[in-house]
């Protein structure tokens, strides 16, 4: 009984997760990170995933910090937290953060105020896009640890 279960949350998972390279949301770096999980550290992705977020929501602060100081002018340091958040993106797979932090950091390189702003705007729009997406993943990715322990345990038999 509880296997069905288990096998139609894995198939939600599916759908999620094709749902979101279909999107461009992830990438190919999001399979490779996951072919890093195994036995000995089945918690690898979800704690890769969760130190990308407290990075990047560091890097999104000290940027939007950085372009409400309205006698800000060098724009280099913008370009220093946009490159370690396009590289860091780029590790996880979260191909839509890094497209709109390439595209920001080109208006960082022409001290496009206005741009930068904009750019900010997006980056944080994609980075909730992604923390949501990712939370909604590793929820049901919990719930199917919980059931096969329960199917493990004998709780499943009837």
């Amino acid at each position: 009984m509880l296997g069905l279960g288990v096998d139609r949350l894995q198939a939600d998972i599916n759908r999620l997760l094709a749902s979101l390279f279909h999107q461009g949301v992830l990438d190919e770096h999001f399979l490779q990170l996951q072919q890093l999980q195994d036995e000995t550290s089945p918690n690898f992705v979800y704690d890769v995933i969760n130190i990308y977020f407290d990075e990047s929501e560091k890097l999104l602060r000290n940027l939007r910090l950085l372009l409400m100081d309205r006698e800000f002018s060098d724009y280099k340091k913008i370009g220093l937290h946009l490159n370690q958040l396009v590289g860091s993106s780029s590790s996880i797979g979260a191909r839509r953060v890094r497209n709109v932090c390439v595209a920001f950091r080109s208006a960082s390189e022409l001290s496009n105020r206005p741009g930068c702003l904009r750019g900010l705007e997006v980056a944080e729009h994609e980075y909730h896009y992604l923390k949501n997406m990712m939370h909604e993943l590793f929820q049901v990715l919990s719930f199917i640890l919980l059931l096969h322990m329960r199917i493990k345990l004998g709780y499943g038999r009837q």
